[in-house]
């Protein structure tokens, strides 16, 4: 077989065993996974939820420790092994690859067991925590405090940090937006903290920018360096909360789009507004045939009551939308699992997403690889405009017609301008619909970028998408010189965005 690992130069078994000789002293032989018999022979196949194909890696390596990490690295330079690092926090990237890599011919290393909360500080609004630490974790710690996380709709137990760095959207606002700054290990195993870091002496204030140029995005969908830990923004938890629920037919789109657009920009939402189709609606518990909405309303209490008040009029003037519900007064149905993990979610708590994520693939967290239903996901920025998501929606349609495979989508409005669409191709995970899948997702990246919506997120097959949409291919070339100068020996694999 032919390794793609990206390296000009070939694979050294001898010295990657001497490396991995080391590790295991360093870590414990029980935290270092390879073939024991010969180490050119790559680890078994391992199934991802989203059946891509399952890359060569030659060890899976765990190390429980900062001070771990660095020497890791340090040994990897030191014996020139041209096998690269491929990095991951709890692996559980659904939809996009999960804990594989995009190339061939690598060593992971899973931070998984970096689990410490170093840092919680509810009167500035931070927090600093490791790789392993789940946003289910963190918004515990968070229980009775003034300040809770900007958490997603996704399982508990996913990284924070992980879905940050590769850009992921909470129910507040982009996770990028949540980054206060980064404790970096370089390819040379030099630590780094870039961004805004807390000082010992002195309560500053949280600065991410800095002086000078900007290195905190360089991390950001990055193959330049390892993360070790984040400052994390906590947003502070508001006194009241109303979450409104209403419907509307097909046939409104177009105008409840613009209705909606209108409330968002005059400043009448909370957080990502979501609109889900009939397809999401349905497959996660909700009625059928119908666009759900769910608007949240925060703040102290008379301002909640008094701008609900104000929606619910504009609601019932529209005479768009239907079966119109407010969490204050009335529970979601024991059986409707977008109303209660959304409601929940809102508020910073996480604790409901499983019953969610259970719906979606028939598993929970830690089977969702290993025996989950088939799931795959495109996710493109698009405005936010009637005529753009009427445009998204048919060529949804388009897939469907093509493929047979019926994709649902949500849409989290990050602004009055900007919505991020997430498009989810579930299929039975059989020889038949993994094709049909997989030529959906494929006409997906082909049909909305030629409509110049394009995904803010790439999967493991489509990394090759980043060089095609860039406007100006000469950020490629800034990129790979940096990438030179970070990483002359190619220590850590090239991955989904480089």
């Amino acid at each position: 077989m032919e390794i793609n690992n990206k390296s000009s130069q070939p694979i050294d078994f001898v010295a990657l065993q001497q490396v991995l000789d080391l590790v295991e002293q360093l870590i414990g032989k029980e935290h270092v996974t390879c073939n024991t018999s010969t180490l050119s022979l790559a680890l078994e196949p391992q199934r991802n939820v989203s059946q891509f194909r399952s890359r060569v890696i030659y060890a899976v390596i765990r190390p429980h420790c900062v001070e771990q990490v660095q020497e890791i690295t340090r040994l990897f330079n030191r014996f020139k092994t041209h096998v690269g690092l491929h990095i991951i926090s709890s692996g559980r990237n659904w939809g996009l690859g999960s804990a594989q890599p995009a190339t061939d011919g690598v060593v992971v290393m899973a931070l998984g067991y970096l689990k410490a909360q170093r840092t919680i500080n509810c009167a500035s609004g931070w927090a600093v925590i490791e790789p392993g630490v789940t946003q289910l974790e963190l918004s515990q710690a968070l229980l009775g405090t003034e300040r809770m996380l900007n958490v997603t709709a996704s399982s508990g137990h996913t990284s924070v940090i992980g879905n940050a760095l590769d850009r992921g959207v909470g129910l507040q606002r982009q996770r990028t937006d949540d980054i206060a700054g980064l404790e970096v290990i370089l390819p040379n195993g030099e630590l780094i903290r870039v961004g805004w870091w807390p000082d010992t002496i002195k309560n500053t204030a949280v600065n991410p920018q800095g002086l000078g140029p900007a290195l905190l995005p360089l991390f950001m969908q990055s193959n330049l360096g390892i993360v070790t830990a984040a400052v994390v923004k906590l947003l502070p938890r508001p006194e009241a909360q109303c979450v409104l629920r209403l419907s509307f037919p097909q046939e409104n789109l177009h105008q409840a789009i613009a209705v909606l657009r209108r409330w968002v920009a005059q400043g009448l939402v909370s957080g990502v507004l979501k609109i889900y189709d009939a397809i999401s609606t349905e497959s996660y518990g909700g009625d059928p045939g119908q666009h759900l909405v769910l608007i949240c309303v925060s703040g102290t209490e008379r301002r909640t009551e008094a701008i609900t008040q104000v929606l619910l009029e504009e609601i019932a003037e529209s005479q768009l939308f239907a079966k119109v519900t407010r969490s204050d007064t009335a529970a979601a149905a024991a059986n409707d699992f977008v109303l209660q993990v959304v409601e929940h979610a809102y508020a910073g708590d996480p604790s409901y997403n499983e019953l969610m994520l259970k719906s979606a693939v028939g598993q929970d967290a830690e089977q969702v690889d290993s025996a989950g239903g088939g799931w795959l996901f495109f996710l493109p920025l698009i405005p936010f405009n009637s005529d753009a998501i009427v445009k998204a929606f048919s060529l949804i349609d388009t897939i469907y017609e093509k493929t047979g495979i019926r994709a649902g989508s949500t849409v989290n409005a990050l602004s009055a301008d900007l919505i991020d669409l997430v498009i989810s191709l579930r299929f039975q995970p059989n020889q038949a619909q993994i094709k049909q899948a997989h030529q959906a997702l494929e006409m997906a990246y082909q049909l909305f970028t030629e409509a110049g919506f394009y995904p803010y997120r790439l999967d493991i097959d489509h990394g090759h998408w980043k060089s095609r949409l860039e406007q100006d291919h000469s950020t490629h070339q800034l990129v790979l010189n940096i990438k030179q100068l970070l990483d002359p020996n190619s220590i850590i694999a090239s991955g989904r965005y480089a």
